[in-house]
């Protein structure tokens, strides 16, 4: 019976111990962290090999105008959550991360948004990342991305983030990131496509970068049978002819693909 009862004391005595321990080391952690103060900031920027939206600089200068005055502040009393809420309210930023260390260093960790398409829109214009949401293009830093014009079907205003106005402009916009996708996962597709305009009528036009055609491909739906079909028409349309022969491919309609020959 002792046995028994030593069988259950010691782990329990083992956990207490334990637990003091802890509560000890993160008391002594605390009363340091009050006689600590910030002398310094430390910005990673995790994708700035791919990416340039964002530097260390614009990270300073944010936090300088925004926040305010963190150097020579105790560690402990730096707001964390205002320093992330003011870097996550960048447009071109995904995410943040603040914290702080017992070395008295602010550290500050930046995920950017990715575009996947460039509106393009007079001299200007706006990105969109693969999430539909929309933000502005960057002073002094141009992402190589899918480029559309023509008469994009949204209403967005100078400046502004978030996601497309109305339900039928978010379905819109979804349809096309959908369709850039499927471009960007076949490489074949890739030669098929260098540019993408929307014309008047709503219709989607896929310019290739080589031949003179020029898809209509209708709503940005259906996208794989669409693409099936101008498959068909390298592999059985086009070699009957001589290059250039057909300026325009219609592939919306099912059933059917309809070529129209130069003037």
């Amino acid at each position: 019976m002792i046995r028994n009862l030593w069988r259950i004391l010691v782990p329990a005595i083992i956990l207490g111990l334990s637990i003091l321990l802890i509560v000890v080391l993160n008391k002594k952690s605390n009363d340091h962290r009050r006689t600590v103060t910030c002398h310094k900031l430390e910005v990673v920027i995790a994708d700035s090999a791919t990416l340039g939206f964002v530097t260390k600089e614009d990270v300073r200068k944010a936090l300088d105008k925004e926040y305010g005055v963190y150097v020579g502040q105790r560690i402990d009393s730096v707001n964390l959550k205002k320093i992330e809420a003011i870097l996550d309210n960048r447009s071109a930023v995904l995410k943040s991360e603040a914290y702080t260390t017992l070395d008295g260093i602010l550290h500050v960790r930046i995920i950017q948004r990715e575009p996947i398409v460039r509106f393009k829109i007079g001299d200007g214009g706006y990105y969109a990342d693969e999430k539909g949401f929309i933000f502005p293009l960057q002073d002094g830093y141009k992402s190589y991305v899918c480029t559309v014009d023509g008469d994009i079907p949204l209403t967005v205003a100078p400046g502004y983030k978030g996601p497309a106005k109305t339900l039928k402009e978010r379905k819109w916009l979804m349809g096309l990131i959908q369709l850039i996708q499927t471009i960007q996962s076949d490489k074949d597709r890739k030669k098929w496509v260098k540019r993408i305009s929307v014309a008047p009528n709503g219709d989607i036009l896929l310019r290739p970068s080589e031949g003179r055609e020029k898809f209509v491909f209708g709503r940005p739906e259906n996208v794989e049978r669409k693409f099936g079909k101008i498959e068909d028409y390298y592999k059985y349309i086009a070699p009957t002819k001589e290059k250039g022969h057909y300026t325009y491919v219609n592939v919306k309609y099912n059933g059917q693909i309809i070529c129209r020959e130069k003037e």
